[in-house]
């Protein structure tokens, strides 16, 4: 049996056939992934769902010309999106995305910020019970922003995640959403797997028509296509994809770094404590420290140093082969650099010390910063590990997979040997590892990830 997997990513829209009989990916496609909205405030961050739709499309059905027998379709979306659609399916808002900070606009009559109110109004057990992931993209700060800003008389429609709303025009079905992109909307209750009605409440938010939450694995009906109508199944956050992808065990410590990051362990049971909580599949959870510094915070940098050339129309080549050589054989030359160029988990204020002539070079100035994003690591590690008893690091995401200077550093901090994801694309391997569980081929995931770690 062959499927279709898409990942909705932030950079890129890919896919692959996943052949869940001879475990393996094929024909791997991308393209671009739409380009934010311009001429919206600094802080918005929105792109044009309908956009998203026609490169999902476009995706879809260059991989449905390599497999024409393909009986379904798997996908996995970066989380806390947010869309408001009216009782019709139309969207009545651009998607949000993860990278908004409108909530950090400042809050008329208060010295603080829009979301500075909403964490004065919680309590601290309703943020363990939200998952304790209290960061400003979240959906649901989008929403308590909208709501007094836009519609002060109440918001309407219902609030969900771009690929539900995808999933919905493509197969004409109602939008639902899952357990891990209820999650990533900031207003689930992760101790009864159901909406937080108490803090929806609170929030003023309890107008809005809250989509059902579909057991993982539903089918939520047909693509139809070229004469065949393949089962679409309930996507999943590519957070949680990625880390079934890199055939993460429980006692290993996943250190995941793409354009953002994070440290995180399987549990049975979390408890609660200063990391984040998030279910994940089986019926168990992962601990989790997300929106550490990673790389866009490398991109930063990278920005700074290149304006002058982009300035003056100057050709530049990429210049991370230069960047990885000149921090291999360099120490960082006595500079300490905060990465957190920007509001994250870490701080939202960075720094670069001790600057003199003889360290600002690119080999010390990068290495500094790869010390600086270990240290991030190792201090979150610690907090959702205080006994620091794990047995293996695993490495992916793209930064990660590509930067063996920042690999040995954090495992050095780590004090742990580390592997690499076994595939570079671990979000569509993690789908052909669902696959194999949401189509009854394994018991579990747990089983499924046994199962494809047995062929590589």
């Amino acid at each position: 049996m062959r499927y279709l997997g898409i990942d909705i990513g932030s950079s890129y829209v890919k896919g692959a056939v996943l052949d869940t009989e001879e475990p393996g990916l094929s024909h791997v496609e991308r393209t671009q992934a739409p380009q934010p909205v311009g001429g919206l405030d600094p802080l918005f961050r929105e792109i044009d769902p309908e956009e998203s739709l026609r490169r999902m499309e476009e995706i879809l059905e260059r991989l449905h010309a390599h497999a024409p027998d393909a009986a379904g379709v798997l996908v996995c979306s970066q989380l806390h999106s947010l869309i408001l659609v009216d009782a019709k399916g139309r969207p009545t808002t651009r998607c949000i995305t993860w990278q908004d900070r409108r909530a950090l606009s400042p809050m008329p009559g208060t010295h603080g910020t829009w979301f500075d109110q909403m964490e004065r109004l919680l309590t601290e057990a309703e943020r363990q019970e939200l998952g304790n992931e209290r960061v400003p993209g979240l959906p649901l700060n989008c929403l308590y922003w909208l709501s007094r800003n836009c519609a002060p008389a109440g918001l309407s429609g219902t609030p969900v995640a771009l690929p539900y709303y995808l999933a919905a025009r493509l197969c004409g079905t109602k939008a639902v959403s899952d357990i891990t992109h209820a999650t990533g909307h900031g207003a689930l209750n992760v101790n009864t797997g159901d909406w937080h009605h108490g803090v929806i409440q609170k929030m003023g938010l309890s107008e809005l028509s809250w989509p059902s939450i579909v057991p993982q694995g539903t089918v939520l009906g047909q693509w139809r296509h070229a004469g065949r109508a393949l089962d679409f199944y309930a996507p999943v956050g590519d957070y949680h994809c990625s880390q079934v992808g890199s055939l993460l065990e429980p006692g290993e410590l996943a250190v995941n770094i793409s354009t953002g990051s994070a440290v995180i362990q399987i549990a049975e049971d979390p408890g609660t404590g200063l990391f984040q909580r998030r279910p994940w599949f089986d019926s168990r959870h992962l601990k989790t420290i997300t929106h550490i510094p990673g790389g866009r915070a490398l991109h930063a940098l990278v920005k700074l140093l290149s304006e002058l050339a982009t300035r003056q129309s100057l050709p530049l080549g990429d210049p991370w082969e230069y960047i990885h050589r000149e921090a291999a054989h360099s120490t960082g030359g006595g500079l300490v650099i905060d990465p957190a160029f920007y509001a994250c988990n870490t701080g939202n204020s960075g720094s670069i010390l001790n600057l003199c002539e003889d360290n600002m070079t690119i080999g010390h100035l990068f290495h500094a910063l790869f010390e600086g994003m270990a240290a991030n690591y190792d201090a979150c590690s610690s907090r959702i590990n205080p006994r620091r008893s794990w047995s293996r690091v695993v490495f992916s995401g793209g930064v990660a997979m590509k930067n063996r200077v920042l690999r040995q550093l954090i495992s050095a901090r780590l004090g742990a040997t580390h592997r690499l994801s076994p595939v570079k694309e671990d979000t569509l391997f993690g789908l052909l590892a669902l696959g194999l569980a949401f189509t009854g081929r394994t018991r579990s995931v747990a089983e499924a990830i046994v199962s494809l770690r047995s062929i590589l």
